[in-house]
């Protein structure tokens, strides 16, 4: 066997070293964003009283709705889709049960967003219903007063500034700034000598929105920063390894709009950013977070607003279940899964806490395999322990977008349309991956129907009976299928 040279094995050491103390760092990044969100709920305004407990009420479910290839293809609304949403609220337009549109869009105001879909659906829909994939960044308190560099299309600036963000750079203005680093467009390349701003702060973090218009300048400007440690003007020095802190929103690797295949998404950017990155220095780029579905704090922060509309609407009971209703396996139905394995976490946990009160052992014969730090994404599971939380979310996948029913089989685990970075473990006897709870196909959501079926991919096409809404949710080339939930 070969003998490994003193001075590699001391490389191999040191990068074995910086590694680990990087993922402690992301470890106790993303415990403070749990306690971030629990102060949250006050954000909200969400009394105390129901953090904690609830008397039987009208009510035991919420609704979560993707919106791109679930109720619109780009700006038309799927067939069906308006009469779903008349389904859904009263005579004086009041909604029936918690409604929360968690899209990972990100290239907006939640207003915006909102107005859109008050003019697509025929319903009014509020800012406080909408869900996008940087709202949870609000939450990221420990970055608000750093200067980050921010990174996608739109009004970026506002949004960040209205998620608390005070010291933004934008790419525009960092190409501004250092008119030379960005030089693939020959026709954008300056005209003669051109002083770079010595004003430019150094950046301390970069956030990645959305899909950027312009692949290549983004790309190299993130890149230059990460490599001069936030001063991109500045010559190469020694690498600097873990880098700053990024942290990215919307994993989609696909998204569905007008054309009849998916299109490019923000994570097929972060794929060619992170190739870059680990081409040039021989390192994988790292996320300080990754936001936007299928992550848990998503999802969490999703419940926090169901929770408030269910006091809105008088509820005195739980919201004992969410339906997650999604075209994307690898984003709706993966996060779906993971969540409702999240909750099913916090409830063994609590469970042991009031059984450890009472003097009593938890019984824990029939009890699922515990949920690791790994699949919460190394999160803290006191938040679910010390909150009223769902019983359970259910994953629902429609074929009306990213999914196709031709599909013959779904991948066991992350990779055809998640982000890389999103993987954790298989969990034993529950879903996680990508298989829904319940696959909504043509003609699945008859009045007449009530059990379970086998959809031409060999999902599982259920109907969910008892006192009904139904939710047409969409037509696909072969009818229009709906499904039926409990009111």
């Amino acid at each position: 066997m070969r003998s490994r040279n003193p001075t590699d094995t001391c490389k191999l050491m040191g990068r074995l070293l910086m590694t680990r103390r990087h993922k402690m760092q992301r470890i106790q990044s993303f415990k403070l964003g749990w306690q971030l969100l629990n102060s949250e709920a006050k954000h909200l305004s969400i009394s105390p009283s129901s953090l904690r407990k609830y008397s039987h009420g009208p009510g035991s479910f919420g609704l979560l709705f993707d919106i791109d290839g679930v109720l619109v293809r780009g700006r038309t609304p799927i067939p069906g889709a308006k009469q779903c949403f008349r389904n859904l609220v009263d005579r004086k337009g009041r909604y029936k049960v918690p409604v929360v549109f968690v899209t990972n869009a990100g290239n907006c105001m939640r207003q915006t967003k909102a107005e859109q879909l008050s003019h697509l659906l025929e319903v009014e829909v509020s800012a406080e219903q909408v869900m996008l994939s940087h709202s949870p960044l609000r939450m990221f308190t420990q970055f608000h007063n750093m200067c980050v560099l921010v990174s996608g299309q739109g009004p970026i600036k506002e949004v960040a500034e209205n998620l608390g963000f005070q010291n933004i750079i934008t790419i525009d203005m960092l190409r501004d700034a250092c008119p030379l680093l960005d030089v693939v467009d020959h026709n954008r390349r300056p005209k003669g000598y051109v002083p770079e701003d010595k004003s430019l702060p150094q950046i301390d973090a970069v956030i990645l929105f959305g899909e950027p218009i312009r692949w290549e300048t983004n790309i190299q400007l993130i890149i230059d920063v990460l490599l001069t440690n936030g001063k991109p003007g500045s010559a190469l020095g020694p690498l600097q390894y873990p880098h700053i802190p990024v942290l990215a929103c919307n994993m989609d690797l696909l998204w569905m709009a007008e054309a009849k295949n998916p299109r490019f998404g923000h994570g097929m950017f972060l794929v060619c950013l992170e190739s870059a990155y680990k081409k040039i220095t021989g390192y994988d780029l790292q996320y300080e977070a990754l936001i936007g579905k299928p992550s848990v704090v998503t999802y969490n922060y999703a419940e926090l607003l169901v929770r408030k509309q269910a006091e809105s609407l008088g509820w005195t009971g739980p919201v004992e279940t969410l339906y997650a209703i999604g075209d994307n396996p690898m984003a709706d139905i993966y996060g779906a899964n993971l969540y409702n394995r999240y909750l099913q976490a916090c409830q063994r946990a609590r469970t042991r806490l009031q059984a450890k009160g009472s003097g009593k052992e938890a019984a824990t014969s029939e009890e699922p395999p515990a949920m690791t730090s790994k699949e919460l994404g190394g999160v803290s599971g006191m938040y679910g322990i010390e909150e009223r939380l769902p019983e359970s979310c259910r994953s629902v996948l429609v074929c009306t977008g990213v999914y196709s029913r031709d599909q013959q089989e779904l991948p066991p685990g992350p990779g055809l349309h998640g982000h890389g970075a999103a993987r954790v473990p298989r969990p034993q006897g529950l879903p996680l991956g990508p298989q829904p709870h319940t696959a909504v196909f043509s003609g699945a959501g008859r009045e007449g129907g009530g059990g379970a079926g086998v959809s031409a991919g060999g999902l599982p096409s259920r109907v969910i009976s008892g006192r009904r809404i139904s939710l047409c949710l969409g037509a696909s080339q072969a009818g229009q299928p709906s499904l039926l939930l409990p009111t």
